[in-house]
């Protein structure tokens, strides 16, 4: 290519990066929660744990300037990355060029028809992956719609901040345990394959990384037969993390049913003085199936 630069060299080195990021004037926008890893071994690690074959395709979300792509391609039958800012479509187009197996899409992936995307890009491979260094200011919107749009996924390997990945990760107890471990695990079971220091990155963020890997469910671990519903119990449950589920609910009901809890909590056997952080999905299961049974009138709207 021009101005002596080897793009299709490995872009995950400091040099190579800094010299694709001088040659296109690019600038990083905070905004965006741009940051590009510059570590060949941690995207080896992201990849394998991906479990990825020629028959299978990857979705990537927010690629950069292509330095997990590049790892992607050579794994992947098929590799399709949205990257939502229009001064990097150039840049991949240049860093990816001969590599037939790679598709560019410029949009929002949170806008997008991500099941019509999957449709179109991997007709005929056997399993799709999610794999992305998701930036840290949408990582939580990003993996919620994958998850409750239901999309034919096998896993979901993603670099997010450390603490989100531990809170997702996280097992009843503890204070990282919340409504999105719970909303997390009724989807997945998640693993945490790696921490990720923030010195290997370009520009460094301020707090460290991890790479989760969530393996998607054929089913739920629980019978739930209304999800919003489940989902909104568990919400009430973490309201306030200080309070007691039975003072939590409160809010949750109105104090007019306040009297129907205490018999409701022990028909489920949870002791209303403990917290939302000490319950498992089974007993979130068990309660949210309670309060659907006594059909409270303010249910919908609350939380």
């Amino acid at each position: 290519m021009s101005d002596g630069l080897k793009v299709h060299a490995n872009v995950a080195t400091p040099k190579q990066t800094n010299d694709i990021v001088k040659k296109y004037g690019f600038k990083f926008k905070k905004s965006l929660g741009q940051n590009f890893l510059i570590d060949q071994n941690i995207l080896k690690n992201i990849v394998h744990a991906a479990e990825l074959d020629e028959t299978k395709g990857a979705l990537e979300i927010g690629p950069g300037i292509g330095a997990l792509t590049q790892e992607l391609a050579q794994s992947a039958g098929k590799v399709t990355a949205v990257e939502i800012d229009n001064r990097l479509i150039p840049i991949l187009r240049d860093v990816l060029s001969g590599v037939p197996n790679v598709h560019i899409e410029h949009g929002d992936v949170l806008k997008l028809d991500l099941r019509e995307l999957l449709d179109t890009q991997f007709k005929g491979m056997t399993g799709i992956s999610v794999v992305a260094n998701l930036p840290y200011y949408v990582t939580t919107p990003i993996l919620m719609k994958l998850l409750e749009e239901k999309l034919p996924l096998e896993h979901i390997v993603v670099m997010i901040q450390k603490e989100v990945a531990q809170r997702m990760a996280a097992k009843p107890g503890g204070k990282e345990y919340g409504s999105l471990s719970v909303a997390v695990q009724y989807y997945c079971v998640p693993q945490l394959v790696c921490i990720v220091p923030h010195t290997v990155f370009i520009p460094q963020p301020n707090v460290d990384s991890a790479v989760i890997k969530l393996s998607l469910r054929d089913k739920p671990p629980v019978d739930v037969p209304d999800e919003d519903h489940f989902f909104r119990t568990v919400q009430a449950c973490f309201a306030q993390r200080r309070k007691t589920i039975a003072n939590n609910l409160t809010a949750y009901v109105g104090k007019t049913h306040r009297e129907l809890l205490g018999p409701l909590l022990e028909g489920c056997g949870i002791d209303p003085s403990r917290r939302g952080e000490t319950l498992s999905l089974d007993e979130f299961a068990a309660l949210s199936r309670a309060l659907l049974a006594i059909n409270l009138p303010n249910q919908s709207e609350a939380v």
